[in-house]
């Protein structure tokens, strides 16, 4: 396929990406106890070696690849508040330097650094695609990525590896005060 320099270059570092996700997401799924957690990562785990072999197929192939293969994660929100945790304690924690295994919380942030930075990686290189089909499915990707990002998210903050909490009134009130509204405008 006929790709322009800096797709091909962009795709490189994403197929890499994608390379250790997969490998690492194995891993994770043979060490994972929870099995809300495993059952999390294993039903990712496609989604994401079907993105990989697609970006594969769009560096090797001769022709344009079938985008329709891969479609994002419906994005799932489980949680019933998003501005209080559904816990009220939240362990604390310290690295760990020599891991032969690693625990859930180790995991589940592992994972969730991954598809946040993967997010941040598609939605850059969409935005510099001029393919119309390459940017298509990168687009789609980061949209996967952030879908995913969003329930392992949900998994840590039900667990309270992940704190969340309302922002305090006077801070919404500042910044809600200094931003006004544009009037109404008139066609012309």
């Amino acid at each position: 396929m006929n790709l322009a320099a800096h797709e091909l270059h962009e795709l490189s570092e994403l197929i890499a990406g994608c390379y250790n996700t997969v490998t690492c997401m194995a891993s994770y799924i043979n060490q994972a106890q929870d099995p809300e957690l495993k059952e999390l990562l294993q039903n990712h785990f496609p989604l994401h070696v079907k993105d990989y072999n697609l970006k594969v197929e769009f560096v090797q192939s001769q022709t344009t690849p079938d985008i329709s293969k891969f479609k994002p994660a419906d994005l799932k929100p489980v949680l019933d508040s998003y501005t209080q945790a559904p816990v009220n304690e939240f362990p604390s924690v310290t690295p760990r330097t020599d891991v032969q295994q690693h625990n859930d919380r180790e995991i589940a942030t592992a994972y969730l650094l991954n598809q946040k930075s993967s997010a941040k990686n598609y939605s850059i290189a969409s935005v510099e695609c001029a393919n119309p089909d390459l940017r298509t499915f990168l687009e789609n990707a980061f949209l996967n990525s952030n879908h995913h990002a969003y329930e392992i998210w949900q998994y840590m903050t039900k667990k309270g590896y992940y704190p969340l909490m309302a922002a305090p009134q006077n801070a919404i009130n500042t910044i809600g005060s200094i931003y006004q509204p544009v009037e109404q405008l008139t066609q012309q």
